[in-house]
């Protein structure tokens, strides 16, 4: 029997990186952390990982040496066009095997350029040149397809090393072939949890003061995924599973809103999250930015179909535009100042007006480095959000770069509305005097 149909003990995978690039530096490698993290998800953790330059003799050798020890080898890089990409002739001299035109890997070539508008050329048709016993992995978004095939008992995957070619492919083809091989265990399980508004040490320590009596058949996890969280419970005993939904409860509870959603198989993003609450209601929101200069809007857009909910946002920076695009009062301006409560709730009534939306977001703020006083320092911000009716506004201050700053302020904004959009009348971690600075 095969060390894969075996599986007495956990499934041994190993990784192998390959580029010059990396070996020197100029890129750093996070597709080794995202196949990782991927393989963690269904209960695997990479055994061994390697990284080596562009060099075929040692990318042959390693080959040969790590198949003989893992279950399954997942090696990233070198499938694109040029002379540096090695990895499809490593493999076939590896596994004592011709390159062959593979005339799939030739058709995905051929529908890739059309779909670029461009020729197919000689040097892209070098990345249908394949051992003869490759199976390929598609590739839906790159001209790169990945490929597979048996050596030493070991099944090789070789993957593209752009990033979200890689994403694509653990996430349509490899994930779900390796978890095939893994035994069935109920005591496995994963609970995965959207988070925002609290930083992984705030987050760890509001769960250790509240609950000193963590199971310890219960793993928890954390990963920050900007602007979020992740939250992890993880269980692999039978006395995980039994505690698992009591303590599922107890951190949904203790969370309450700042958990977005649970993470299934879709991971929706802040302005995500709020357009589809929106939708649901039949509302129509718009944006008066200053501090931000319209990344709160560019946000909003960066989502299929915004337009259903969101057709206008201004860009006022200056106290002129203010006034003359959104009917800020010059009086307000010249009385309380950019940066307060009466100018941002000004804002956001002038865009209602204006876009006849019914929820609105107003932000306006010191972003730095200069520009601050000791009443209004650096990382100052008011923001307004909410209906005609019914209006809101808070102030915070924001420490951290000018980008920080505008990015910090955008989701802050879009999960105030959030949270008033489901009527939430609990106060975000973010609001306390202990997280403004």
């Amino acid at each position: 029997m095969t060390r894969i149909q075996k599986l007495m003990t956990p499934l041994n995978v190993q990784l192998l990186l390959t580029g010059n690039e990396l070996m020197t530096g100029d890129v750093t490698d996070t597709n080794s952390i995202v196949i990782a993290q991927a393989l963690k998800e269904i209960g695997v953790e990479v055994y061994r990982k390697v990284t080596i330059g562009d060099d075929e003799s040692l990318l042959k050798n390693e080959i040969i040496s790590m198949s003989k020890s893992a279950d399954v080898l997942i090696i990233n890089g070198g499938l694109g066009p040029t002379v540096d990409d090695l990895t499809a002739h490593a493999l076939a001299l590896a596994s004592n095997s011709k390159l062959t035109l593979n005339l799939d890997a030739e058709k995905h070539l051929q529908r890739w350029s059309i779909e670029k508008g461009a020729e197919l050329s000689k040097a892209n048709l070098k990345q249908a040149l394949l051992p003869e016993s490759a199976v390929i992995i598609p590739n839906d978004i790159g001209s790169a397809v990945g490929f597979s095939l048996t050596l030493n008992k070991c099944k090789i995957h070789c993957t593209p090393g752009v990033p979200r070619e890689l994403i694509l492919m653990l996430t349509n083809s490899l994930i779900p072939e390796i978890r095939a091989l893994l035994p069935e265990s109920p005591c496995y399980k994963v609970k995965r949890f959207q988070v925002y508004g609290l930083g992984e040490s705030n987050l760890q320590m509001l769960i250790d003061n509240n609950f000193p009596d963590w199971p310890s058949s219960l793993d928890l996890g954390f990963r920050a995924k900007s602007p979020f969280i992740e939250l992890k419970l993880t269980t692999r005993t039978s006395a995980g599973i039994d505690v698992l939904p009591i303590w599922e409860d107890k951190i949904q509870r203790l969370l309450g809103a700042h958990i977005l959603a649970e993470i299934k198989d879709n991971e929706f993003s802040m302005p995500e999250h709020v357009l589809n609450l929106l939708s649901d209601r039949n509302l129509k929101i718009t944006t008066a930015e200053s501090c931000t200069g319209g990344l709160i809007a560019s946000l909003m857009t960066s989502i299929a179909n915004a337009s259903l909910n969101f057709e206008a946002g201004f860009v006022t920076y200056s106290n002129q535009m203010k006034s003359e695009l959104i009917n800020v009062n010059s009086k307000t301006l010249e009385q309380y100042g950019a940066v307060s409560k009466e100018v941002v709730e000004e804002m956001a009534l002038g865009a209602l007006k204006k876009s006849n939306a019914n929820i609105a977001i107003a932000v306006s703020g010191i972003a730095g480095p200069s520009g601050g006083s000791p009443d209004k320092p650096v990382g100052s911000v008011w923001i307004a959000w909410g209906s005609e009716s019914n209006l809101q506004s808070a102030y915070f201050c924001i420490k951290g770069n000018r980008q920080y700053f505008q990015k910090a302020v955008a989701y802050r904004s879009l999960d105030l509305v959030r949270r008033f959009l489901l009527n939430i009348s609990e106060e975000p971690f973010y609001t306390h005097k202990l997280n403004k600075s």
